[in-house]
């Protein structure tokens, strides 16, 4: 297949191009600047444009674009800039769908999303059939969505990718909170009853492959483990790898204070989703298990009593 990436230099991005190649695919990345190598298309998404007929000999589009949720506080200029790296990126890569029957179109338009979309919903178990909950996230999150599914009205098979915590030794959030916990500064966050649901970089890779592949799989599915943990067990399983953590959980409002609405939205909020879909579907999970997907993520060998 001939597959544009939109996000290639992401985290998810650098690994789902290298591991297509493998595969044998043509992969063509679309980059925010002047094309450089013969394997990259210019395309600029905050003012809408991009090469149309040359992204329209494609199979199929993958769209992994998206800022930092974390990276700074959300004020409303960054929340601005959240929206546009997601939404203006996803309305502009529809636009290659549009027309249907006037040419050749890609078939198959996989596009990355959230788990956040679900919002703090306590222990309630969340599939793809459950509604969104509210906050910023949420919105976000649901107007993503929204622009990706434009493309299924010229008859393209629209895929969007819930993606829960990445863990990744290379970025995302294990490689920031890592150097605590080698330090013995670990700890739970809050009460430490929250939901987690994570997916290891290799199965998030996974699940887009399997995406591409498997016709049965459209609309949102939830790319996370079958087995989410409380914050409280994920900081368990860290304290065991690295051999300390700090008994206490930071207070709630220290979290605010410091993180303001991602605190409340992200670090606290509760979220126990189910990959319905991927397990209904027969994805094959390399790393179903919190430690054992640490230890991949980490690069560490685990070591067997």
């Amino acid at each position: 297949m001939k597959i544009l990436i939109a996000g290639s230099s992401g985290l998810i991005g650098r690994a789902t191009t290298a591991a297509l190649r493998a595969d044998g695919h043509q992969v063509v990345r679309l980059v925010r600047r002047q094309a450089r190598e013969p394997d990259e298309l210019a395309w600029f998404p905050a003012a809408g444009e991009l090469p149309i007929e040359e992204c329209r000999s494609a199979d199929a589009i993958i769209n992994l674009c998206g800022e930092d949720l974390a990276a700074a506080r959300w004020t409303r200029k960054r929340r601005n800039e959240l929206r546009s790296s997601r939404i203006d990126a996803t309305q502009t890569l529809a636009k290659v769908f549009d027309g249907a029957g006037e040419g050749r179109r890609p078939s198959i338009f996989v596009s990355a999303s959230a788990t956040g979309i679900y919002g703090d919903r306590g222990n309630l178990e969340l599939t793809e059939s459950s509604g969104p909950g509210s906050g910023f996230l949420v919105d976000l999150c649901r107007d993503w969505e929204g622009a990706a599914l434009v493309a299924s009205e010229s008859g393209a098979r629209v895929v969007c990718l819930r993606f829960g915590i990445i863990l990744s030794g290379g970025g995302g959030m294990l490689h920031k909170v890592a150097p605590f916990y080698k330090a013995g500064l670990g700890c739970a966050l809050g009460s430490g009853r929250q939901w987690m649901s994570w997916i290891e970089v290799e199965d998030a890779v996974g699940a887009i492959r399997f995406a591409l592949s498997n016709a049965a799989l459209a609309g949102p599915v939830n790319v996370v483990s079958p087995n989410s943990v409380m914050n409280s067990g994920f900081t368990r399983a860290l304290g065991r790898i690295f051999g300390r953590q700090v008994p206490m959980p930071i207070p709630r409002f220290v979290l605010r204070l410091f993180f303001g609405q991602i605190a409340d939205e992200a670090l606290l909020a509760s979220a126990h989703v189910v990959p319905h879909k991927l397990v209904r579907a027969g994805y094959p999970f390399r790393y179903p298990n919190l430690e054992d997907a640490l230890y991949q993520a980490l690069a560490l060998e685990k070591v067997e009593p």
